[in-house]
């Protein structure tokens, strides 16, 4: 028998004799079967049955320091962005780490399922939701992988690292980004960056189906551009109100098991949170014991050094390393690559080689964990392919998580509806599907994508359309248009809101009223409609708008925020409106606080949490956090718990909900807690627990179990978390306690005495 060894030799020696003798395949002959000698050759980092840990060392130990600069520098993909390089002498391939799966896999070319945007799924309060979105995403981000792989292509999300999810907190109504994150509340962003992160990334005891990556690590939540530049802003921010609020989701998705996180653009402090060591190493890795790779934010280390924070390139890099930032994400300047002068930077004697060996290691630890050095036949995920792309099951999927984001806001008995008549559907929203996308989305086979327009036009016999504007900036107006639309039905629709057009990465809203001439065109219609024909202002929006006229005219029969809710969003609409198959009564409920007045908004730079978000909010807004009304009403009936709790431990408790009303619904139930007579700044209402249930009609109960857990019980001090003994309010409900705009339904407040004292360390 011929070894191995010996057939490659005779395989290689017969491509030599072609090439010299003009054959044309000889060369691509050549690579194909070294890399493939290469790869079968038995290094320890190929054997499966060792530790991850000595086969990840045993890789870099293989490595040259050029070798390591190339893949801690090549983040992205053209130029000298990346990928980051094959290395053919040990058979390993290119890779691709810049990758989004926001709400669906955002592939370069390809299509895929595009499911509602973050802010609406928070909208739904459903772990259980955002989780089966997540396992969705993974398995189209790996089927499009494979895909791309086999044509050899790795420019930008054709990999299997998501910058994904986005668990900044909602601060400001007018921020840009705010479309992209699970609202303002740091509990219910942690509770779904946990449900995220292990729904994307499987369950499989070996193998990793994507892997996520949570951003923008920290203290970052606007500007974009309005008044500063977020590449210029310096976020100052309290310790406490670091601790309370901007870190506390981060921690819960380092807990899920996350491989990477992205650092922000912005300064923190007076340091560039790519460059902060007490973030990166000192919270991130020592109190949290992450060890997973930190990316930069894309650019983000041109704009360090660009702007010369620090004297030199080669200081730039030496900083970043040394703070924990273990890969690049390479802007789009001339100048390249920062991490390029790594080399130079370790001869300077401002790096170490065992600082950047050791650095590089997430890196490929994480390709490991995929299976890229694996057989594939061992990893299940390998399988997925393009024919698990767009299934039906997936966009049954995103129906059913768009009915589940659209929040009612009100409702004079007008809905559900019944199909009849002539109705009227007016607005910039109703029609534009590119815009109900949403940023960051996955891009749908168009036949599947569903606008208002179309998901409503079976309700009637006859359907007047006017878009009103030309786009939803809505510069210009067309006041007959929408006129001639509303005349003579028996109902009509108002289609309003931003898009990424007015909302975006990059772009703030320099107020929150509505954009152009929307304000105009709703007045227009409720002016040209005959009193005892309904209204239904529909909202397409992140960002709360100023609708406090619509809220407050009787005019206005029902209004209702739907978010971006993607392709599914018309027949999602009309099966809401209708209330005609399971699980269509609304339920969604606010992640974020709708203000009243533009004066209760404190200015965009300031980041004190005084006066922002439920937790802290002054006056009474127009619609608060957790808020959303329902076709039926629920009964909360007497919680059974313990009166008192010892400092440490959790409280649990339980409560029975009934169906008071006619049809079966979805409730959220919330659970907030409040503390009493402290010595340090607290939220005045933190929400401690919640969960979605099915209750059916027919005046049956449903028993809910309940858990606090200790840590939110606890209060920062300057030496970490402390539980301290005293008294705590309870409140549980259909919404927060103690709201001027009330469902209706019952609730139920109880005292709770905190016994002893506990540290709980500092985290």
């Amino acid at each position: 028998m011929t070894c191995l060894h010996c057939s490659l030799q005779c395989l290689l020696l017969t491509c030599i004799l072609c090439t010299l003798t003009g054959c044309s395949q000889a060369e691509e002959t050549i690579k194909k079967h070294t890399k493939r000698a290469v790869t079968m050759v038995n290094f320890p980092f190929r054997n499966v049955s060792l530790p991850w840990e000595d086969r990840v060392a045993d890789l870099v130990n293989r490595l040259t320091l050029e070798e390591i600069q190339d893949q801690m520098a090549k983040g992205r993909s053209g130029g000298n962005k990346g990928p980051a390089k094959a290395i053919a002498r040990l058979g390993i391939g290119q890779y691709q780490w810049s990758t989004e799966c926001l709400r669906g896999s955002s592939a370069p070319g390809a299509h895929g399922t595009s499911y509602p945007q973050a802010l609406g799924l928070a909208a739904a309060f459903s772990p259980d939701l955002i989780f089966k979105v997540a396992e969705a995403t993974g398995v189209e981000v790996r089927g499009h992988h494979k895909f791309f792989v086999e044509q050899n292509n790795y420019e930008e999300h054709t990999g299997l690292s998501c910058f994904s999810p986005v668990i900044n907190i909602m601060r400001d109504p007018r921020w840009g980004r705010n479309q992209e994150t699970y609202g303002e509340d740091p509990y219910l962003s942690g509770e779904y960056a946990a449900a995220f992160v292990q729904g994307l990334q499987g369950n499989h005891s070996r193998y990793v189906r994507a892997s996520a990556g949570c951003k923008h690590f920290d203290a970052y939540a606007g500007p974009e551009n309005i008044p500063v530049s977020r590449f210029l802003f310096d976020a100052r921010v309290s310790e406490r109100d670091w601790r309370t609020t901007f870190l506390p989701a981060f921690r819960r998705c380092v807990e899920a098991g996350t491989y990477s996180l992205m650092c922000s653009y912005n300064k923190i402090n007076g340091v560039p949170a790519c460059a902060d060591e007490t973030l990166l190493t000192d919270i991130l890795r020592t109190e949290w014991g992450f060890r997973g790779y930190v990316v930069s934010d894309g650019g983000a280390l041109d704009i360090i050094n660009g702007r010369h924070v620090f004297n030199t390139t080669t200081d730039t890099v030496a900083a970043c390393v040394n703070a924990g930032c273990n890969l690049e994400l390479p802007g789009d300047s001339d100048f390249g690559p920062v991490y390029l002068y790594m080399l130079e930077a370790i001869k300077q004697n401002k790096l170490t080689e065992a600082k950047v060996r050791e650095m590089v290691k997430p890196l490929f630890y994480t390709r490991m964990r995929l299976g890229e050095f694996d057989p594939p036949e061992m990893n299940p995920y390998s399988k997925l392919s393009l024919a698990d792309v767009e299934t039906a099951e997936h966009r049954a999927l995103t129906l059913e998580a768009a009915m589940q984001t659209f929040v009612l806001l009100k409702n004079n008995g007008v809905l559900p509806l019944h199909k009849t008549g002539t109705i009227g559907v007016v607005g910039p929203m109703a029609n534009n599907e590119q815009q109900l996308l949403g940023t960051y989305s996955a891009v749908p086979t168009w036949k599947y994508m569903i606008s208002p327009l179309e998901g409503l036009t079976p309700l009637a016999s006859k359907v007047q359309y006017a878009s009103g504007c030309d786009d939803t900036v809505c510069k210009t107006y067309n006041s007959s248009a929408v006129r001639r639309a509303v005349s003579g039905t028996y109902i009509n629709f108002v289609v309003l809101g931003t898009g990424q057009a007015v909302e975006a990465e990059g772009q703030d809203r320099p107020d929150t009223e509505l954009p152009g001439h929307q304000k105009t065109l709703l007045q227009d219609v409720i002016s040209n409609t005959p009193s005892d024909t309904p209204i239904v202002l529909l909202l397409f929006n992140a960002g709360p708008v100023n609708i406090s006229f619509a809220d407050q005219d009787p005019r206005v029969s029902a209004i209702m925020e739907c978010f971006f809710p993607a392709q599914a969003t018309g027949d999602a609409l009309r099966h809401v409106l209708l209330n005609d198959v399971r699980g269509a009564v609304p339920a969604g409920r606010l992640p974020f606080t709708w203000p009243l007045l533009a004066s209760q908004i404190p200015p965009m730079v300031n980041y004190s949490m005084k006066g922002r978000t439920y937790r802290y909010f002054e006056g009474e807004p127009l619609y608060p956090f957790g808020y959303g009304l329902s076709y039926t009403t629920f009964e909360y009936t007497a919680s059974v718990h313990t009166t008192t709790v010892r400092a440490g431990q959790p409280l649990t408790g339980s409560f029975w909900i009934r169906n008071t009303g006619t049809f079966e619904a979805d409730e959220v139930t919330q659970v907030y807690i409040a503390w009493h007579n402290n010595t340090v700044p607290v939220p005045k209402l933190q929400l401690a627990w919640f969960k979605r249930y099915t209750v059916p009609t027919g005046g049956a109960d449903i028993k809910v179990d309940f858990v606090v857990e200790a840590r939110s019980m606890a209060l920062w001090f300057d030496d970490g978390w402390h539980v301290k003994e005293g008294t705590m309010d309870i409140f549980i409900g259909g919404q927060q306690p103690n709201q001027a705009r009330n469902r209706g339904n019952s609730a139920i407040h109880a005292q709770i005495h905190i016994t002893g004292s506990a540290y709980l360390g500092k985290y």
